[in-house]
């Protein structure tokens, strides 16, 4: 299959006369050959392609032409959906391969019928735009085939009407459905498991695994190979799914579930409805306890002395409700389920006030997790965490003889891949890097400046602005601002509102969660000579090119906030064992996000641009030295006269 796979990045290929887009790279085709060995022999490929490799299309051939199933994953569902309906379909045609294509989503992307229905006629709506948006549901059910949210005009993603008409896999009434027969969702997997090649995200992947674990009917197809794309999203991904964690949003829709069900099934048990709402009002007082959003290890709420007995109430209210529902299940398929769920949730809650291992045999043992809190505005989600996944993945991948290809732009420190292995258990894969094919010692100059102050310093993001300003005026504007927070994020926004007015500067500002990023992006290509701010969302997974955009500027370097109770964990276990956790496991954690961040300034080889890092121990300490050769081979100054005089050079 290796000299088919070279033929296909050759000047006469079919790619190259087929897709206007493709440029034949030594780099390219250098990657579908160690894929294609991969595949070929059942083996693990880690493999870093810088930008410009053209990656895609380098694991895309080899997995067309291979035979057998194959599963892509992605790490954002933008671009899932950009490699089924674009760029496969595009190989698919140039190589004239007889391969069948699915696009497979979690429950929650897709209209379920029965819980639409039942949402028009319950009638509960929180505000007349969730009317208007459930209208236009309701429509669009009738017509689609595939009854994806994302196919629908005029209603955002994030719209609080999805939750009443998606399923969830607790809810979902199964066979016992009235609309099994034609349910968006199992439409999705039976295509899916009759499909050659299965585009899915890390999310959903992660969530089969741990499905099958729990002895669930396997989500996806089995399959001859995997592909990973964005891999470098996986650590974080995988612990997420091997762990556990409990919401108050979830409990709120289990006794709005719940109720709704009693109320159809169980009309004269009016005990029911009234334990639903005790248990609403018990999971809200938990979320009440704190004032702040947050972060913070289970041993802090020590410092909270109204958590503990609201804990102690959500817990005897939900032993309340399992209770009435046990008697009440045989009435109806959903109370049954309801009953089902309301159990479960009651455990995960006793295990994690026990600080007991989660009831999984492949999650390992429970001193290897964290517990811990988020608080987000209008719910609290209780964790546990694995300290490692590396034990938990090996033992995951090492069932089934296949190949398992991770790839992504940023993997590596200095074409090192020992900390992504260590971190997800690849030791014996073998490790491959591709540097951009740009020419960045021509396209781009990174740019320190001088004399500004300690990161961690009270008025350093007015500093960082202050410096900014010239490089924003000298570029145009054409420039994103990328911040480590997001308070640093509006900080800056303001100042720069507040300069840009002062000296009539007319280059339009966009704020991260003014609009969508999608709808911001659009903004800022159609400006022309915009300046957007943003914080985690906009470091990568981002692309634009051409003139647009020409200055990135990074305020700091991204290390983890330290006291991020899961990093703190981490950090404890490592040192514990007598290792150094700063230079293991943070410093590279912070290069492949700075690589992340950086690689949106160049995303083709006519673009050309100045990556502005603001954070003074890129030069001051002695780590820095690591950070900036970990980056592309672009110039360097700490002039700002002579990162200036950059964008007045010729292209």
């Amino acid at each position: 299959m290796t000299t088919e796979v070279a033929r296909f990045f050759s000047e006469q290929s079919p790619l190259a006369t087929g897709v206007s887009s493709f440029r034949p790279r030594t780099q390219q085709r250098e990657m579908a050959l160690a894929v294609s060995e991969a595949i070929r022999d059942n083996t693990i490929l880690v493999a870093e392609a810088g930008t410009g490799t053209g990656k895609t299309f380098a694991y895309l051939v080899p997995a067309l032409l291979g035979g057998g199933k194959v599963i892509i994953s992605t790490g954002t569902k933008n671009l899932q959906d950009q490699l089924f309906q674009k760029d496969l379909p595009m190989v698919r045609d140039a190589l004239k391969a007889p391969v069948s294509i699915a696009l497979l989503k979690g429950r929650a992307n897709y209209v379920c019928h029965y819980h639409l229905e039942r949402a028009a006629q319950d009638g509960r709506f929180a505000t007349r735009e969730d009317i208007r948006h459930l209208g236009k549901i309701r429509k669009y059910a009738k017509v689609s085939n595939t009854g994806d949210k994302s196919g629908i005009v005029g209603v955002p993603e994030n719209a609080p009407i999805w939750l009443q008409v998606t399923s969830t896999r607790d809810n979902c009434l199964g066979q016992e459905c009235p609309n099994h027969k034609e349910c968006f969702v199992l439409r999705a997997r039976s295509e899916a498991m009759k499909a050659d090649i299965v585009v899915v995200n890390h999310h959903l992947f992660f969530a089969d695994v741990m499905l099958r674990d729990e002895g669930v009917a396997e989500l996806l197809p089995a399959c001859h190979t995997v592909i990973f794309d964005e891999a470098h999203q996986l650590p974080e991904t995988a612990s997420l799914f091997f762990g556990e964690n409990l919401s108050t949003s979830q409990l709120l829709e289990l006794a709005q579930e719940t109720r709704i069900e009693a109320l159809t099934s169980a009309k004269d048990f009016a005990a029911l409805p009234r334990a639903c709402d005790e248990l609403d009002k018990a999971a809200r007082d938990l979320r009440l306890v704190f004032k702040k959003e947050g972060r913070m290890p289970a041993t802090a709420t020590a410092n909270f002395r109204e958590f503990a007995p609201a804990l102690k109430t959500l817990g005897e209210k939900l032993a309340q409700v399992s209770a009435l529902l046990e008697s009440q299940a045989v009435r109806s398929e959903g109370l049954e389920n309801c009953w089902q769920q309301v159990q479960a949730y009651a455990l995960q809650l006793k295990l994690w006030q026990e600080d007991t291992p989660p009831p999984h045999p492949s999650k390992g043992e429970g001193d290897g997790f964290v517990r811990w809190l988020e608080v987000f505005h209008h719910s609290l989600q209780l964790n546990s965490t694995p300290l490692s996944i590396a034990d938990i993945f090996e033992k995951q991948i090492s069932n089934t003889a296949r190949a398992w290809i991770f790839t992504s732009a940023t993997l590596a420190v200095k074409q090192d891949f020992s900390h992504y292995q260590s971190e997800m258990g690849l030791l014996h894969a073998k490790t491959a890097c591709w540097d951009s094919p740009f020419n960045y010692e021509e396209q781009a100059l990174l740019y320190v400046p001088q004399n500004l102050p300690e990161p961690n310093s009270e008025g350093y993001t007015a500093a960082v602005v202050q410096a900014a300003l010239p490089m924003i005026a000298a570029s145009r504007g054409r420039a994103f601002f990328l911040f480590t927070s997001l308070r640093a994020m509006q900080s800056a926004f303001e100042m720069l509102q507040a300069e840009f007015e002062r000296i009539g500067c007319d280059y339009p500002l966009l704020l991260q969660g003014d609009a969508s990023r999608n709808e911001l992006l659009d903004r800022f290509r159609l400006h022309g000579n915009a300046v957007l701010l943003g914080s985690q969302s906009f470091w990568e997974g981002v692309d634009v090119r051409g003139e647009a955009l020409s200055l990135v500027i990074i305020d700091k370097l991204p290390f983890a906030p330290p006291d991020d109770p899961v990093l703190a964990a981490r950090i404890a276990q490592i040192s514990k064992q007598g290792r150094n956790a700063f230079m293991e496991y943070q410093l590279p954690r912070t290069i492949i996000t700075l690589k992340q961040g950086a690689g949106r300034l160049i995303r083709d080889e006519n673009d050309r641009g100045v990556l502005m890092i603001c954070d003074p121990r890129l030069i001051s300490k002695p780590y820095g030295r690591r950070i900036w050769q970990s980056l592309p081979p672009m110039k360097r100054t700490r002039v700002e006269a002579e990162a200036v005089a950059f964008f007045k050079c010729p292209a």
